[in-house]
């Protein structure tokens, strides 16, 4: 929810419109704070850790953070029909940067940018693991490729986000957060594949002796996704660069992975 929040900002701000990028900007800093009050951290970059999560959520932070997240959900549709009434926003994100499922079924693009141009994959769905077998998410996506079809998706994907976590928080077990894990031997080799905002994550860890790392190799859904942007760019004005760029918000270091 909220890199989807961010984007949406930059994006109407890359299109003229900075009501936008305040708007959006304003509701990313609220989830970040519910966050923090809930969890402790804005950006829950410790919050799974091996055997389990790094913080016990709450009865009393749960419905903190799942009023926070409904109050944003509430906003962000009323943004949504603002971004879709307005006509020089329309104007910039309809017919800009398209990747049609053709071209997008050759370069294998995936997550966001490929379900916005007819690649219907979501590992949520398609090989779920844990919450995800026991509850239903919907797929998200579109068929036009441009500028326009990425915001939809995000928007759409946004609405469902809100609608596991408020699922999720309702339904916390009792009991430990998390499990002890014992080390694993040298040279096992685990793969885990997940998920993320932009597209799948994967990473391959090597053991070493006496619990280290050998080798690590994690592969972010940019590096297959940087070539589409090429094609999407093509045939555009100087100015919408910036934008179409954004509709991808692909990560410069994950492609050097």
């Amino acid at each position: 929810m909220a890199n989807h929040l961010g984007d949406l900002g930059a994006l109407g701000n890359d299109a003229g419109f900075a009501f936008g990028l305040a708007q959006f900007s304003r509701l990313k800093e609220n989830l970040l704070r519910a966050c923090d009050a809930a969890l402790g951290e804005r950006y829950l970059m410790n919050a799974i850790v091996p055997g389990g999560t790094g913080f016990d959520l709450g009865s009393i932070e749960a419905r903190g953070l799942r009023s926070a997240v409904a109050a944003i959900a509430n906003e962000v549709s009323a943004l949504r029909t603002i971004y879709d009434e307005h006509e020089g926003v329309r104007d910039r994100f309809t017919g800009a940067g398209v990747v049609t499922p053709e071209l997008a079924a050759r370069l294998g693009l995936t997550g966001l940018a490929g379900r916005a141009s007819g690649q219907a994959f979501d590992l949520r769905c398609d090989l779920p693991c844990a919450p995800y077998t026991e509850i239903e998410v919907t797929k998200i996506g579109s068929s036009t490729g441009d500028v326009a079809a990425r915001v939809a998706v995000r928007f759409d994907e946004l609405k469902v986000s809100a609608q596991l976590i408020e699922h999720l928080l309702a339904g916390l077990p009792a009991g430990a957060c998390r499990v002890t894990v014992p080390l694993p031997p040298a040279a096992a080799l685990g793969v885990g594949l997940i998920e993320g905002w932009r597209g799948p994550v994967l990473v391959a860890l090597e053991a070493g002796a006496a619990g280290t790392i050998a080798r690590c190799h994690p592969h972010d859904p940019s590096w297959q996704n940087w070539p589409a942007l090429e094609h999407a760019i093509i045939g555009n004005i100087v100015p919408d660069f910036p934008l179409i760029n954004k509709s991808f918000n692909l990560s410069y270091s994950g492609h050097d992975l």
